[in-house]
């Protein structure tokens, strides 16, 4: 979301031309991580969206929604991040009243839309862990386009009003600073999905080591048997012992490593996400509440909004490369050989 929302740009206002809002070195540093992000955002989700279309194994129905997702972030990249960098870099707005308006209203559609995306990706999840059998049968791809239909509207309703306002055609272009719209649109893009995202992702961490623990009681050996055979067989009998506790022993640690790999997973999925966007929602929120009394500057207010960005280009790591068939795509599109097991 653009950052003279809730600041508004006033480098150069004063006269026809303006001077440039940051110096030689950080303009060059600005350019150089503002297109790393933009570059990365394009890779990324374009690897994404051609290895689930060439790879017989990625067409489950559920990566419709890492499709969909991909396609927001690429979006992002290529109609917003450009004229994001010119305002900050020029320091005032180049493209005209019009082009304001839709670049408002694109840059509020799509974040909320990839936003939406990771909420809607977490719940078929929780399904997937809650009614597998019943949603094995039910999720077709007809009810994840629904789910991704359903997203892509509530999107649009967010980015609606920024596209209706006016635009004078001035060298400024912000979004409205009405406090009933920021605060419904980031109750509606980010803290209503956030909330959602940590009380499932809590309950599916609650759900899988219940189940795990379940496992492990399951499998555990019974000594008393056990203590028979021995006394009764002898020494074979002791080794079948061993045997069966070594094979015990290695279940366990499997299904540990599991649970913490699971965790981690969690962990990193709600940490990107949480570290991207809550400091520029909260801040945006933050200054609608009570205006220039919690004042930002306006420095440490882009840096936020540019790092939501970035959550466009780790979307591709975070939801791909902890599956081994989208590692397996990633290596084949891009010509690595795999490594062979001894």
């Amino acid at each position: 979301m653009e950052p003279a929302s809730a600041l508004p740009n006033t480098s150069g206002n004063g006269s026809g031309t303006g001077s440039a809002p940051h110096s030689p070195a950080a303009t060059g540093l600005i350019l150089l991580a503002a297109l790393s992000v933009l570059l990365a955002t394009l890779v990324g989700n374009a690897l994404v969206v051609v290895a689930i279309s060439t790879s017989r194994a990625l067409q489950a129905p559920q990566n419709l929604f890492l499709v969909s997702l991909a396609s927001a972030d690429i979006l992002v990249a290529i109609l917003v991040l450009p004229f994001s960098l010119a305002n900050e870099v020029m320091g005032y707005w180049y493209f005209g009243g019009l082009w304001c308006s839709l670049y408002l209203a694109l840059d509020v559609l799509l974040c909320t839309a990839s936003i939406g995306h990771l909420c809607a990706i977490s719940l078929d999840r929780y399904w997937a862990v809650t009614r597998a059998a019943r949603l094995n049968l039910r999720r077709s791809p007809r009810r994840v386009k629904g789910m991704i239909g359903a997203v892509w509207a509530a999107a649009a309703l967010v980015a609606l009003p920024p596209l209706l306002r006016p635009r004078p055609g001035g060298r400024e272009c912000q979004l409205s600073q009405e406090t009933w719209y920021v605060l419904a649109s980031c109750a509606a893009s980010f803290f209503v999905p956030c909330l959602v995202m940590v009380a499932v992702y809590c309950r599916i961490y609650r759900l899988t080591a219940r189940r795990t623990a379940a496992l492990l009681a399951a499998r555990s050996p019974r000594p008393a048997s056990g203590d028979r055979r021995v006394s009764g067989v002898g020494m074979p009998g002791w080794r079948r012992q061993s045997q069966h506790q070594s094979v015990l022993l290695c279940r366990r640690r499997l299904v540990r490593a599991r649970e913490r790999r699971f965790t981690v997973v969690l962990a990193v999925v709600m940490g990107a996400f949480v570290l991207c966007w809550f400091p520029f929602f909260f801040t945006y929120s933050l200054g609608a509440l009570c205006g220039q009394g919690c004042h930002v500057s306006k420095p440490l207010f882009n840096f936020f909004f540019w790092i939501g960005y970035c959550n466009s280009s780790v979307n591709p790591l975070i939801y791909t490369l902890f599956n081994r068939d989208f590692r397996a795509a990633f290596r084949r599109l891009l010509a690595i050989p795999q490594r062979r097991r001894t």
